[in-house]
């Protein structure tokens, strides 16, 4: 499968701070995560326990260093169905939202876990497109 497929796969799936269960709960971390168990078997590191607001007290780019452990890094303007997006979601904070592109062109849309409205496709649209600061690809599968 790819991951936009195992990823709306999860849609539906409630938001649940720290979870990554199918069906049950997710946060945006935990959406990638159950993609990649999809893809390759087991989880690429443990997570450590986190609050929401982690990183920001030191302002350490935490999310980003991670997934530039496990996944390649690409050019923002380049997306492709199955890139994994980071997003800040405010100027000067740290970068803490993941989700995963959809659809490219015109339907532009990506699948994260959002609080309040669960693991859904949106689009992405000028304001989401404004906040990406970095993009990955999953690394290929052997």
């Amino acid at each position: 499968m790819r991951p936009e497929e195992v990823a709306r796969s999860w849609i539906g799936t409630p938001y649940v701070h720290q979870a990554s269960c199918r069906g049950a709960g997710a946060d945006c971390l935990g959406l990638l995560r159950g993609v990649w168990r999809t893809l390759y078997g087991g989880e690429p590191e443990a997570v450590p326990p986190y609050t929401p607001d982690w990183s920001e007290a030191a302002h350490a780019e935490t999310l980003w260093t991670a997934a530039r452990r496990h996944l390649r890094e690409i050019a923002v303007d380049g997306l492709a169905p199955g890139n994994v997006v980071l997003f800040r979601m405010r100027s000067g904070s740290v970068a803490k939202h993941l989700g995963i592109i959809g659809d490219v062109g015109a339907r532009a849309s990506f699948i994260h876990a959002y609080s309040g409205h669960g693991v859904i496709e949106s689009p992405l649209s000028a304001p989401w497109r404004r906040r990406i600061v970095a993009a990955f690809e999953f690394p290929h599968q052997e």
